[in-house]
């Protein structure tokens, strides 16, 4: 009887001790990105070319290091003040840890709102003229590559998702 009890003890502290993990693990977040994907097998080429969201944003990375960007909005906080910026610039691809696509509007040609509530408020910040994302660079389960960052309060985890343009 005594064994008994001791192995239903051992099974429930395996049982709280596997809830903790999985909390713990489920609250990670964005800071699992803290070292990046871990991916490293991208190449220049294989991210060259369109890239859209659901939102309608659009960015080509032309084979050359330049870059169009349509509608692309701020990451972390900057997304929370609603603007969407249109323009040229320059992308690289780095591996620090897991790889980036490092982008930088250099000349911006246009500024949209995501809400009409936020293009006629008086107390949203002004648009930037230039800016920079990082991108980090995953793999899907059918091995495609996405691009992502991430927006608003850091702790929430929300992701800004890029993938292939469809005919890219």
């Amino acid at each position: 009887m005594a064994g008994g009890s001791r192995l239903r003890a051992g099974v429930a502290d395996l049982g709280g001790l596997m809830v903790v993990l999985a909390v713990l693990t489920a609250c990670a977040g964005p800071y699992q990105y803290d070292e990046g994907t871990g991916i490293h097998d991208a190449t220049a080429a294989e991210v060259a070319g369109g890239w859209e969201n659901v939102e309608g944003t659009r960015v080509v990375l032309r084979k050359d290091g330049t870059a169009l960007f349509e509608r692309l909005d701020g990451q972390d906080f900057d997304f929370e003040d609603g603007w969407r910026l249109s323009g040229t610039g320059t992308w690289q691809l780095t591996d620090d840890g897991g790889q980036v696509v490092r982008l930088a509007l250099t000349a911006r040609t246009r500024v949209e709102s995501r809400s009409p509530a936020t293009a006629t408020d008086a107390s949203t910040p002004e648009p930037p003229s230039t800016y920079a994302w990082s991108f980090y660079v995953d793999r899907d389960q059918h091995d495609e590559l996405k691009l992502l960052f991430f927006y608003g309060d850091p702790g929430i985890g929300n992701t800004y998702v890029m993938t292939r343009e469809t005919g890219s």
